[in-house]
């Protein structure tokens, strides 16, 4: 089985047509497996839902022991893009989670925004990578996988990357 969490994020936000705001009303994963006939034994868990910049370490800590209590090895994480990475570190620094295959994903575009939207097609590349990849932690974006630890989200591109001396300076401002 996989167990999937769903903490916010882009990925989860509607957009309000008055006012012009984003905002969340329920999960649209569910919805985004029958369409694209996901037929893996799976088990989603709304823990939250939060715009990743609102998230604090209380927060991590009900995705990290529900990490911890869940039965299967192979976990998929939604999660907003631009604290994504310090979640990651934070579990994959738990000794207690390191016989588990843990994938934080997310979407730069709201589902909502339809064919638009990045986030059906980083579900997809998660599924796959949660099931293949060794235990550890990882980051899985634009159908990449990233190590927890060698991952920054280019703030001038809005793509994910390898860590480099290039990027340096971008490490720095997405550890907000």
């Amino acid at each position: 089985m996989i167990q999937v969490f769903v903490t916010g994020g882009t990925f989860d936000k509607e957009y309000n047509y008055i006012t012009g705001e984003l905002y969340f009303k329920d999960t649209h994963l569910n919805k985004m497996f029958e369409l694209g006939r996901c037929n893996l034994n799976i088990d989603v868990k709304t823990l939250m839902m939060l715009d990743s910049m609102q998230m604090n370490d209380e927060d991590r800590l009900i995705i990290k022991h529900n990490c911890k209590k869940s039965a299967s090895n192979h976990i998929l994480i939604t999660h907003g893009t631009d604290t994504m990475v310090q979640t990651a570190r934070y579990l994959a620094e738990d000794l207690d989670l390191s016989d588990k295959t843990i994938v934080l994903t997310g979407a730069m575009i709201p589902y909502a925004f339809g064919t638009s939207s990045d986030g059906f097609f980083n579900l997809g590349s998660a599924l796959s990578f949660v099931q293949t990849l060794p235990k550890g932690v990882y980051v899985v974006m634009n159908g990449r996988y990233f190590n927890w630890n060698n991952v920054v989200k280019n703030r001038k591109t809005g793509f994910f990357e390898e860590v480099n001396l290039g990027n340096q300076q971008d490490i720095n401002s997405s550890d907000n």
